[in-house]
């Protein structure tokens, strides 16, 4: 059983309330009102099933016109004639209006002799009835576009946020792979320093120790994200915070001003974070450098506690600028890279102009595996 739409209960009810008041005014009496009812009610499940409900009101009206009865409830056929042009298949569109056509002319056969009249009638009809179909297929054509860019939208979307996340897995694996090689070094030297130096060994254990969870946690992050095998990754290691002066210096000779403040131990942040760190800033700077006239300022804050690693980027250009929503993967990757380490990112326009992009790494969050 169909539930019934209340906006199609509230339209069948105005067409028969219509139809009966328009009776009632050009013909002076109401009309047979089963009639009438049968013409509207079927309205009310037009949404359901758009062909069908046109059929029963289009047959409905032949009986009426077998009966010769005049009403002017018909305007429900123009009604069941939209609904089927705006959601059903335009072979169906075209048989209801050839159906309603037909209608039309034998209508205007009956009850607009002579042939003036007649000739009169069935073309006003025939244009109100093509009328109705073509806005009803334009609505159904816009419908499909605005369908099919939030598919296309929302499949970019992913793509991007997919090809972030492989990006920052051929990342991680860089670093899984150094640490376990540290882990490596320091248990030779600790099986070496066993017999010579036993409180050497110690701390090697406890830095194989270290470095092995740290390992764990960048493995957690990368958890499920496949990786694409690229042999020259391991040759080249993976930015950190110490990269951040060569990254300035290369936008200065670029041509935008940038201005760098790095505050807190650095050498304490792990490299994981390091890197994420060093991508959101030279994300953010890519963008200013893009999206700004020539003359534009930037700024760089960066600030490193024990637990957490705040990152901020302003500069002072246009007021006004806005991303292009089609090159947009940028700040879905930025995301995708601070939500990692359990924080958010924030970018948007400065009171008084500029633009802002802010983000806050918790150094002490974990995955669930």
């Amino acid at each position: 059983m169909f539930r019934v739409n209340p906006r199609d209960g509230t339209l069948a009810a105005l067409v028969l309330l219509g139809g009966v008041v328009l009776n009632n005014l050009v013909y002076g009496s109401s009309g047979p009102l089963v009639l009438q009812v049968a013409l509207a009610l079927p309205l009310v499940w037009r949404r359901y099933a758009p062909f069908t409900v046109f059929c029963v009101v289009a047959a409905v009206a032949l009986v009426q016109w077998a009966a010769d009865v005049q009403t002017l409830t018909d305007l429900a056929l123009l009604v069941a004639l939209h609904t089927v042009a705006a959601r059903s298949s335009r072979w169906h569109t075209l048989a209801a209006a050839t159906v309603l056509e037909v209608g039309v002319l034998l209508a205007a056969a009956r009850w607009a002799a002579p042939a003036d009249r007649f000739l009169t009638s069935a073309a006003f009809l025939t244009a109100v009835l093509v009328a109705v179909a073509v806005t009803g297929v334009n609505t159904r054509i816009r419908r499909e576009r605005a369908v099919r860019l939030e598919s296309e939208r929302d499949q970019r979307a992913r793509l991007a946020v997919a090809e972030e996340r492989g990006r920052i897995a051929r990342e991680m694996h860089d670093i899984v792979t150094h640490n376990l090689s540290v882990m490596v070094a320091l248990a030779d030297a600790a099986v070496f320093a066993q017999r010579y130096a036993p409180e050497r060994a110690d701390v090697a254990m406890r830095q194989i120790s270290g470095t092995g969870r740290q390992a764990l946690t960048d493995m957690r992050r990368t958890l499920g994200v496949l990786r694409a095998d690229e042999p020259d990754a391991s040759r080249h290691p993976a930015p950190g915070l110490a990269q951040l002066e060569p990254l300035t210096a290369q936008m200065r000779a670029a041509g935008l001003s940038v201005q760098l403040d790095l505050e807190g131990d650095a050498t304490a942040v792990p490299v994981a974070a390091q890197l994420t760190v060093y991508r959101l800033v030279q994300e953010a700077l890519t963008n200013t450098f893009r999206h700004t006239p020539s003359g534009t300022r930037a700024a760089v804050r960066v600030r490193c506690d024990r637990d957490a690693v705040t990152v901020e980027v302003v500069d002072d250009g246009p007021p006004a600028r806005v991303p292009d929503p089609s090159t947009g993967h940028g700040l879905v990757g930025m995301r995708e890279r601070a939500a990692a380490y359990g924080g958010t990112l924030e970018a948007g326009p400065r009171e008084g102009g500029g633009w802002r992009v802010a983000a806050s790494l918790d150094l002490n969050a974990r995955e669930a595996m």
